[in-house]
């Protein structure tokens, strides 16, 4: 089978704003991304503007029970639902099914910081951390940072009670997760999902993670495509962003609406080395997105900012984005790693449906592994 499919729901917070209507307002007016530079210094963050999560979590009691990155999943989840008309129709969400891309959940910070402290003076490391981690990490915490869990509060605060599944893998995992919705979609071993993924940027030990690996952007504040003359590195960003993808024949007949066409979605994971990155978006591109219209077009971009692999995204996006719209959308909202690739197919979507473009490609390229592309198009 060769099913079109649509996007039907979209659902978006960062620190862009609330709602992908917010997003294409900052977009078209060339807002300044919101930093802060002081939290968390030297290094930056683009922090979440304030969510009213009671509109989609009712219930407090939900609410207190997730951590910050459940909470902003949840609300984008719901947000997608509501755009896609399917909120509260339980016949229809219990066959619909879940792809989430989510990291690990928030730590004890304070035994982090005790371990770490420790650990260089003590005369038999291993054995000290083995200690403090069977008398210091309580069930209740490892519960808590468990990926699947995001989906697991979908299903209970949205009443999404079809298939899950849950990918981690950072960016690459955003990008399988588009990936292997379209593939079933088209193939007819589903109808319709519900995909997308969340990130709390503002957490010491996520940026302690990328800091020791040199990834992090330490200077002042620069738009991602001018880091790498300086050696590279990114701004990580809080947010979400979810999508109602399905097949068109089911939307059609529930009188949903389009957004846009899901033409095509492809990855790639080469092994890393001078020009890798370049070939992959090469090949994707001459894959899923030949006849590409650059005068009606637009190139929504992932790029992160790591040092080297942007700048080849950069030199294959020149050659053969021509005169299309190039969107970055580190300089919108920052770098969200796992829901960066679905928080540009979104984008690109809602562009699409309100006529700025009729052709869309979207670019994922991982800070350290893995690439992909979207292809999508207007709906008439």
């Amino acid at each position: 089978m060769d099913r079109e499919i649509w996007i039907t729901g979209v659902g978006m917070v960062s620190s862009a704003g609330v709602g992908v209507a917010a997003h294409l307002e900052a977009l078209k007016n060339g807002d300044a991304p919101r930093v802060d530079n002081d939290s968390f210094a030297p290094y930056r963050v683009h922090p979440v503007v304030a969510v009213p999560f009671e509109q989609q979590i009712p219930k407090k009691a939900d609410q207190r029970q997730m951590e910050a990155w459940q909470k902003l999943g949840v609300f984008a989840a719901g947000m997608a639902l509501d755009a896609a008309g399917l909120k509260g129709d339980a016949e229809r969400l219990g066959r619909l099914e879940m792809i989430v891309a989510a990291g690990g959940g928030e730590r004890d910070y304070a035994v982090d910081g005790q371990i770490l402290t420790q650990a260089p003076l003590s005369e038999h490391p291993a054995e000290m951390l083995n200690e403090r981690l069977m008398s210091d990490i309580r069930p209740t915490m490892f519960l808590a940072q468990l990926s699947n869990l995001l989906a697991g509060n979908i299903s209970i605060v949205h009443g999404v009670t079809g298939g899950s599944r849950t990918f981690m893998g950072e960016e690459q995992a955003g990008v399988d997760a588009l990936r292997i919705a379209e593939a079933r979609i088209r193939a007819g071993q589903a109808d319709a999902f519900l995909v997308g993924g969340s990130y709390n940027a503002e957490r010491p030990d996520v940026l302690l993670i990328y800091a020791m690996a040199d990834y992090l952007w330490a200077r002042d504040y620069a738009p991602v495509m001018e880091r790498d003359a300086h050696g590279g590195g990114f701004i990580l960003g809080s947010g979400a962003a979810f999508l109602v993808v399905e097949a068109a024949d089911v939307a059609r007949a529930r009188g949903a609406k389009p957004l846009a066409r899901l033409d095509a979605v492809a990855s790639d994971m080469p092994a890393r080395k001078s020009g890798s990155v370049a070939a992959s978006l090469d090949s994707m591109w001459d894959r899923i997105a030949k006849g590409f219209n650059p005068s009606r077009g637009v190139v929504f971009s992932g790029a992160s900012g790591a040092a080297g692999v942007t700048a080849e995204e950069q030199s294959v996006l020149a050659q053969r984005a021509g005169e299309a719209a190039v969107h970055i959308t580190g300089d919108l909202f920052g770098h969200m790693v796992e829901p960066q690739f679905p928080a540009g197919v979104a984008l690109a979507a809602a562009a699409l449906s309100e006529g700025w473009y009729d052709d869309a490609v979207v670019t994922g390229v991982g800070h350290r592994r893995g690439e992909g592309t979207a292809r999508l198009s207007r709906v008439d």
